[in-house]
């Protein structure tokens, strides 16, 4: 197996990492990544059969030791569905299924879209940036109706979010860990109080669903309701939010004409940008039992790292896979993941993104970037510091 390195922080690597996947692929199906000392893959066959094989999974064959000043983080995760395997997994995502339902997600298009012009109104005159007063926006304040959490919290969510998913970054640091560990607190706190309240006070809102949500006679506890609300929150707003920026910033660099968003185009035109340019790049697995993938022998306790982004332009996949084009036949893309753990939220994004995509361009057909967008240093994320435009 070739070795390949490339520091995940290189400014050069954050600003376009599409390259080293490429230096990655004739290497093989897998490669050692040295830099995190990890076995990966970027082909897509190779990341969808691991994503399936129910021999891989999120949970460690053995528990991870956890430092003491850490202990308030992970303790939020140790209830999180995106950490567990079944039966635990499929206890929890089945009662979350029971209150995140499909025609529950698609009720909210026309609240969607009201939002979206709202934030538009409040654009403020000349150049701005798009994340601050948009792409970040939209997604906090409709997760918080969705839970039915006060909307003027959301810059506290927005803010205990971003330092949560910190713990994920590549090159995190001890004051990376405080601040997630604060904001794990402080996040526990809050839910705590306001899950009480629903009980006492019921409303049309998710959390209450959640609470009511039954099956086989169990309900979720407390800490499993707290978990999966920072779940929701965290995953589903840091991904859109970072959808959001790279797809403005793909349709104004290549000219996109503006029928791309039309209503019969624009469910194709947001699995491209997903393809093209997804918000997460790695996502890993442990190996359960000895495994062969393509020639490689795993080891039981065995780790991998599935390069979702180099998945997506394959080109035993995908015809000229570095070219965005919206016109390009949906296929499956590996940025929702697949298979146990598929995300749960993808509905709700995918509605999100083409409401607000249509609607920021029907409001400003002359939008254009006024400086190079430029990436922030978030992997194993991909999206940008801020996106100024005009229009």
């Amino acid at each position: 197996m070739e070795i390949l390195s490339q520091s995940p922080t290189d400014p050069i690597f954050v600003q376009d990492p599409y390259p080293f996947y490429e230096r990655a692929r004739p290497a093989g199906p897998l490669f050692h990544w040295a830099d995190y000392g990890l076995t990966c893959t970027g082909n897509a066959a190779a990341v969808s059969a691991i994503f399936r094989d129910r021999r891989f999974g999120r949970e460690p064959v053995e528990p991870l030791p956890i430092l003491d000043h850490l202990a308030p983080f992970y303790a939020v995760e140790a209830h999180s569905m995106l950490e567990l395997e079944p039966p635990r997994h499929t206890r929890l995502r089945g009662l979350v299924l029971r209150a995140f339902t499909s025609r529950r997600i698609a009720a909210l298009a026309p609240e969607i879209e009201t939002l979206c012009h709202r934030l538009i109104d409040g654009f403020p005159p000349g150049p701005s940036d798009l994340l601050q007063h948009y792409g970040t926006r939209l997604p906090v304040i409709i997760i918080a109706r969705l839970l039915g959490v006060p909307e003027a919290r959301a810059d506290d969510l927005l803010r205990w979010s971003n330092a949560m998913v910190g713990m994920y970054m590549a090159g995190r640091t001890r004051d990376t860990e405080d601040r997630a560990v604060a904001a794990a607190e402080a996040f526990v706190a809050f839910l705590h109080g306001h899950i009480e309240a629903r009980r006492a006070d019921p409303a049309d809102d998710l959390i209450t669903h959640l609470i009511a949500a039954e099956e086989a006679g169990e309900r979720l506890t407390t800490d499993e309701l707290v978990s999966t609300c920072i779940l929701l929150l965290n995953a589903g707003h840091e991904a859109t939010v970072h959808t959001i920026g790279n797809g403005v910033k793909v349709l104004l660099e290549t000219g996109t004409p503006p029928d791309a968003l039309s209503p019969d185009r624009v469910e194709g035109t947001v699995e491209e940008i997903l393809r093209f340019d997804p918000p997460l790049h790695m996502f890993t697995r442990w190996a359960y039992e000895d495994i062969d993938v393509m020639g490689h022998t795993f080891r039981r306790g065995d780790q991998v790292g599935l390069l979702l982004a180099a998945a997506n332009r394959d080109p035993g996949v995908w015809e000229r896979p570095d070219q965005f084009d919206p016109t390009r036949p949906i296929k499956p893309h590996a940025s929702f993941g697949a298979g146990l753990h598929f995300c749960v939220g993808a509905p709700l994004a995918r509605l999100e993104l083409q409401i607000a995509l249509q609607v920021l361009f029907q409001r400003l057909p002359a939008l254009r970037l006024v400086e190079a967008p430029e990436y922030a240093d978030v992997y194993h994320f991909h999206g940008l510091r801020r996106l100024m435009v005009e229009g």
